[in-house]
């Protein structure tokens, strides 16, 4: 069976995708050297995970030795942000508001790749999770370019999507890349409230919001706290001030509706772990797991200055895991209501946040 460009547009957008592009599989993969080198560099901070399949992400023939086109597809998730609730609610990323898109793009993904397999055509690919540099794919076929924020962007309208791609056995004709349209624009390296870009394109993730509150396990160091905001699960500020999101597109998909933009973080302290992950089940925000969460709340928190949260942080001080505990001693201190003195913990990490005497440069300006 024969299949035409234009026929496998339409098959990826009856699957429920909204931009699909095509690129000519080259080995190595484009900018897998720039991949390997930042992890050289530690950038990943404890995301171990990134290490493992590198030979796959620069050469995916290793995993599909019939590779020959890179399909690669665009789900847009933007929605605008709900009003904000008030000063004890945390924000979250945006990607996250609705159900988790590992699940929702994955899906479609596997049910396009099973219609291809059914007409004749062998695929492999992925959302997030496989060993695929979806971005370096996406740049080389023109889905967007990689913009200075290390983040996929179309052209005045935005970079709200989540990205896939799935190698087919396939001659397609490929896609034009797109030039760079930053130009010299920095808002996104300015606007970084932790500073965490090297460089353009190169992102320290143990400098990042996102990586501190979603994928790390230990709470973020003192001298980064402050910048978090409320920032309570990722952080959106390098899209936010880009130029190309200034109009962005608002999908009518269920899937990615603002059900959790905002966090009572009152309420997420004083619920029980089981009911929180029970509470966020199918969405992204169980991934800190409910320590991580509640770990997260505080530093929120801490950063209002409201006198409000204190009993909430006390609450929190009983908490079974350290991190929970070390985060409340912090936010206690932060609100003017430190534990009282001689106050002990059996964890380390945690005594050291009680003993700890802010140095000059922690104290608020």
């Amino acid at each position: 069976m024969t299949h035409s460009k234009s026929q496998l547009v339409a098959l990826a957008q009856h699957f429920g995708f909204d931009h699909v592009k095509f690129t000519t599989v080259v080995d190595p993969t484009p900018w897998s050297e720039h991949y390997s080198g930042w992890l050289r560099e530690g950038h990943h901070g404890a995301m171990a995970y990134l290490e493992r399949g590198q030979e796959e992400r620069a050469h995916p023939r290793t995993r599909m030795a019939s590779a020959r086109t890179a399909m690669v597809l665009g789900v847009d998730h933007h929605h605008h942000r709900p009003a904000d609730p008030g000063p004890l609610h945390g924000l979250v990323a945006r990607y996250a508001w609705g159900r988790d898109y590992h699940n929702v793009v994955g899906k479609r993904l596997k049910k396009l790749q099973r219609e291809l397999r059914n007409q004749g055509v062998r695929t492999w690919g992925g959302v997030d999770t496989a060993p695929i540099l979806e971005r370096s794919w996406a740049s080389a076929s023109g889905l967007g370019f990689n913009g200075k924020n290390s983040v996929q962007i179309w052209p005045a309208r935005g970079s709200w999507m989540v990205l896939g791609v799935t190698f087919l056995d396939l001659e397609v004709t490929p896609d034009k890349p797109l030039r760079d349209h930053c130009g010299t624009c920095q808002r996104c390296l300015v606007g970084c409230p932790t500073d965490a870009f090297v460089t353009a394109r190169e992102l320290n993730a143990r400098r990042c919001i996102a990586y501190w509150t979603i994928e790390a396990r230990t709470l973020a160091p003192r001298a980064l706290r402050r910048s978090f905001g409320r920032w309570v699960f990722g952080c959106d500020v390098c899209q936010e001030v880009c130029p190309h999101n200034v109009r962005p597109p608002d999908p009518d998909d269920e899937a990615f509706a603002p059900r959790h933009a905002w966090l009572d973080l009152i309420q997420l302290l004083h619920t029980d772990d089981d009911a929180l992950m029970e509470q966020f089940i199918g969405t992204p925000l169980r991934r800190p797991g409910a320590a991580g969460l509640k770990r997260n709340a505080l530093v929120a928190l801490a950063n209002t200055g409201d006198p409000n949260a204190v009993p909430a942080a006390e609450h929190a001080m009983s908490h079974a895991a350290p991190v929970v505990r070390q985060a409340a001693v912090w936010c206690l201190k932060e609100l003017g209501c430190p534990p009282p003195p001689g106050y002990r913990d059996g964890d380390p990490d945690v005594q050291d946040e009680l003993t700890c005497i802010p140095h000059a440069s922690d104290a608020r300006s």
